[in-house]
C-alpha cells in the first residue's frame, strides 16, 4: 500500500492528457488484471473535467459489473440518500466523478467481495485525478480508499478515521464507511454518523455542486 501511495503522489505531477475522453476509452478497454478476474474485466467509472464532487470508493460489485453503471445497487441508493442527490445529478459526470480504487469487479471471497485489484489505482489514478481540477469536495469511501488517499493521516481503523471527519474536512475531503447493507450493524453502533456527519455532508455536497 505504501508503494501505491508513493506512485500516486509522484505521478500526480504529470501533465494532463490532451483528451479526457480518449483516456476514459483507454481505461474502459483495460485488460491489465484480466487473468485475476473471475468473470472478466469491465472497468466502471464516470468522470469529466468539470466535475465538482469526486467519489473514490472500493470496487464494483457483481450487479454493477453486469450493468456497467457505478453504484447501481442498494449501496448506491443509500449513498445517494447520504448525499441528498437524485439519480440524474448522481449520474451526471459533469457534476460528480466516480473513480474507485478498482474499476473492475474483483470477485467474492468468504467475507464478501474481494479487495480492489492492487494494480488498478497506481496505474490509472495518476492519469485521471490530475484532470479533475474543478473538484471542490472528495468523498473517500471504505478502508482501501482511505489507506491510499489519506495515508498516515487516517486513524487506526475505519471508525477512528471517520470519527475524525472534521479534521479531514478542513482539506475538502470526507472519509465515509461503505454504504453497503453489510454495514447496517456499524451504522447502528455509531449513531453519531447520521446525527452529526450526514447533515454536514449533505450541505457540503450541495455547496460543491452549486
Amino acid at each position: 500500500m505504501h508503494r501505491s501511495r508513493t506512485i500516486m503522489a509522484e505521478d500526480l505531477q504529470k501533465p494532463a492528457s490532451p483528451s479526457f475522453e480518449a483516456l476514459l476509452q483507454e481505461i474502459r478497454g483495460c485488460r491489465l488484471c484480466a487473468a485475476h478476474l473471475p468473470i472478466g474485466p469491465r472497468p466502471v467509472l464516470q468522470a469529466a473535467a468539470d466535475a465538482r464532487l469526486l467519489i473514490v470508493g472500493q470496487a464494483p460489485g457483481r450487479r454493477v459489473h453486469e450493468s456497467g453503471v457505478p453504484f447501481d445497487d442498494p449501496s448506491g441508493e443509500r449513498l445517494r440518500d447520504w448525499l441528498g442527490v437524485d439519480r440524474d445529478t448522481f449520474y451526471n459526470p459533469n457534476r460528480i466523478a466516480i473513480v474507485p480504487m478498482g474499476f473492475c469487479y474483483p470477485g467474492t471471497g468468504s467475507g464478501g467481495d474481494l479487495p480492489p485489484r492492487p494494480e488498478c489505482a497506481p496505474t490509472w489514478h495518476p492519469r485521471v485525478l490530475p484532470l479533475l481540477g474543478a473538484v471542490r469536495l472528495t468523498l473517500i469511501i471504505g478502508q482501501y480508499a482511505q489507506a491510499a488517499l489519506l495515508g498516515d493521516t487516517r486513524g487506526t481503523n475505519l471508525t477512528a478515521t471517520v470519527q475524525d471527519w472534521r479534521t479531514h474536512l478542513e482539506h475538502d475531503r470526507l472519509p465515509l464507511p461503505h454504504p453497503s447493507p453489510r454495514n447496517n450493524r456499524w451504522l447502528k453502533r455509531n449513531p453519531w454518523f447520521a446525527e452529526e456527519l450526514l447533515p454536514v455532508l449533505r450541505q457540503r455536497v450541495a455547496d460543491a455542486l452549486a
